[in-house]
């Protein structure tokens, strides 16, 4: 595929499903455990028909439709029926509050709404309502009363739309985290998610699988899937949709995936999971698994094996890592981890065990991918080479910068914040970090989101977060130090597993010994209460919020450093 010859997103669709046609695409997974799938052709018939509504809706160049769904073959179907028209899509996650959507609405002005639930309906509809805002159209997935269902549509024509979007025009808008305040609309073009999807095909091409199977379970709203669902089209992808969270391992045998996209939580939990399950079995089962991680770690980092580890390891191919990799399915070729930093304790381990791992960086901003790990030279203490498509330098200060067609077209409606991070063409991504002479790029800390102590000090409060957070009975964690003598943390514990102050204290202390002497954590406190996406202590992406929680627990927080 010539990525460079492609207009915009939809022809790059198109091009695929003329080439797959009756080859299954995109899968339902029902109740049952049984898959209904719809061929390429099928799929472009249901596009088709979308867009013929669209069209007669009057939405055309420039106008925003908003896309509020759990992940499903009706979310893609709806995405390039817009792309199809040349709108922009924006995407909205399930997880907003009424106060995100008055925001969004406010902000970008959306022609129409296509959503999936009566539930997600009546959220959004209330917004709405409070703010007088009224869409000209409503589509619905599910039934919904008085609301348009997109199975009443019917095709008129027979002919396919042909997009007119260049690769400068915005194909959507996501919104930000707001980790920091109110989320801003990133605009995203289209040829800055295709530069995107011409180097992670590169990428996956190396596996060497002939359409491959994803299993799509992460919110679609979130730049790393959202471009990763075109990353699937360019790959003529088989896709398996898991929307609802708790049943994932269960889909996961279902879909038998080849290539899995995940957070680093996602790492960090199978991580713990996989520990404590370790624990509990029987002697002869514990020397074989922490065999299997010593010799898969040493084969990782090219140490050389003797012929009977090298034998041996073999042995525990069979044994050992074929059975984990028969709980994901069978035919994982490997993770991909994005939109955090992984511990590269977790890293080493997952790849010892024989789940490659390739942990990647990137923002909202550059659609979003910079660089990621390439399968067959992984090196867990980086966030991988920088794509060929990306331009990447690091300023005076460290901060890392980034150029090229995957930089955003600008916030949306925003030229001050836009003028703030982008210069002379470069994009501040806030990051601090290095690149070496091969490519590799080091995150080494976050410039937002840094601790400066009395004395001076530039902390990371994530880095020592993650590692609190890697003992199975601390589920969350909040760094706490900015202008104080020292650092202190508020965490959230694991409500199966019952601990006095004293045995957190240990926890606390086994976490200090690898830290350094200013990174140490003097006091804590345990909270009664989750940081959540409802109590806003959360972002939609999972982040902490952390001026929420700074200023929910001020007193709390305060009385550290009283004595």
């Amino acid at each position: 595929m010539e990525f460079k010859s492609l207009n915009n997103l939809y022809e790059l669709y198109q091009s695929q499903a003329d080439k797959f046609k009756d080859s299954p695409f995109l899968f339902r997974i029902n109740k049952d455990k049984s898959t209904n799938a719809l061929t390429w052709v099928e799929t472009s018939r249901q596009i088709n028909i979308l867009a013929q509504y669209l069209a007669k809706q009057s939405v055309s160049k420039g106008d925003r439709v908003m896309l509020l769904s759990e992940g499903r073959p009706e979310w893609m179907i709806s995405d390039l029926s817009i792309l199809a028209v040349n709108a922009i899509t924006v995407p909205n996650y399930t997880t907003y509050t009424e106060k995100d959507f008055e925001y969004i609405l406010n902000d970008c002005q959306p022609k129409g709404l296509i959503v999936s639930n009566s539930k997600l309906f009546d959220t959004v509809s209330s917004a709405a309502k409070k703010i007088n805002y009224n869409f000209k159209f409503i589509i619905s997935f599910e039934e919904i009363e008085n609301i348009l269902n997109i199975n009443q549509l019917t095709e008129t024509e027979q002919n396919n739309f042909t997009s007119e979007a260049t690769r400068k025009d915005p194909a959507c808008i996501i919104y930000t985290s707001g980790t920091q305040g109110n989320p801003k609309g990133v605009v995203l073009s289209h040829g800055g998610i295709l530069s995107n999807c011409e180097d992670a095909k590169n990428l996956v091409d190396k596996l060497e699988i002939k359409q491959p199977r994803f299993l799509t379970w992460l919110p679609l709203s979130h730049s790393y899937e959202h471009t990763v669902q075109f990353v699937q089209i360019s790959l003529g992808a088989q896709i398996y949709y898991s929307p609802i969270i708790e049943k994932l391992l269960e889909n996961i045998k279902i879909a038998k995936p080849h290539v899995m996209t995940a957070v680093p939580r996602f790492y960090n939990n199978l991580y713990n999971k996989m520990s404590s399950s370790v624990k509990k079995s029987s002697v002869i089962k514990r020397s074989l698994f922490f065999k299997t991680l010593e010799l898969g770690a040493k084969k990782f980092k090219k140490e050389k094996l003797s012929v009977f580890e090298n034998i041996l390891n073999k042995i525990l191919d069979k044994i050992v890592r074929k059975k984990i990799i028969n709980n994901f399915g069978g035919n994982l070729k490997a993770f991909v981890s994005g939109g955090g930093p992984l511990d590269k304790n977790v890293g080493l381990f997952l790849n010892s065990l024989g789940l490659k791992t390739l942990q990647g960086y990137g923002l909202t901003e550059t659609s979003p991918v910079v660089s990621c790990n390439p399968v067959d030279d992984i090196r867990i203490d980086t966030v991988g080479k920088v794509f060929s498509n990306n331009l990447v330098k690091i300023a005076d200060d460290g901060e890392i910068l980034v150029k090229g067609e995957n930089v955003m077209l600008e916030y949306w409606h925003n030229p001050k914040a836009t003028a703030e991070v982008i210069q002379n063409g470069w994009l501040h991504t806030g990051d601090i970090g290095e690149l070496d002479s091969e490519g590799y790029l080091k995150i080494t800390d976050r410039k937002k989101d840094i601790i400066v102590t009395l004395g001076g000090d530039n902390i990371s409060p994530s880095k020592i977060e993650n590692l609190l957070c890697l003992h199975d009975e601390i589920e969350q964690a909040y760094v706490h130090g900015d202008n104080e003598k020292y650092l202190s943390c508020l965490l959230v514990l694991n409500k199966n597993i019952k601990l006095d102050n004293t045995q957190i204290q240990l926890l606390i202390d086994k976490t200090n010994k690898s830290l350094t002497a200013i990174e140490k954590i003097k006091k804590f406190k345990i909270l009664d209460e989750e940081f959540t996406i409802e109590n806003e202590l959360l972002t939609p992406t999972m982040k902490i919020r952390r001026h929420k929680i700074k200023s929910k627990y001020k007193i709390e927080l305060e009385k550290f450093y009283k004595y």
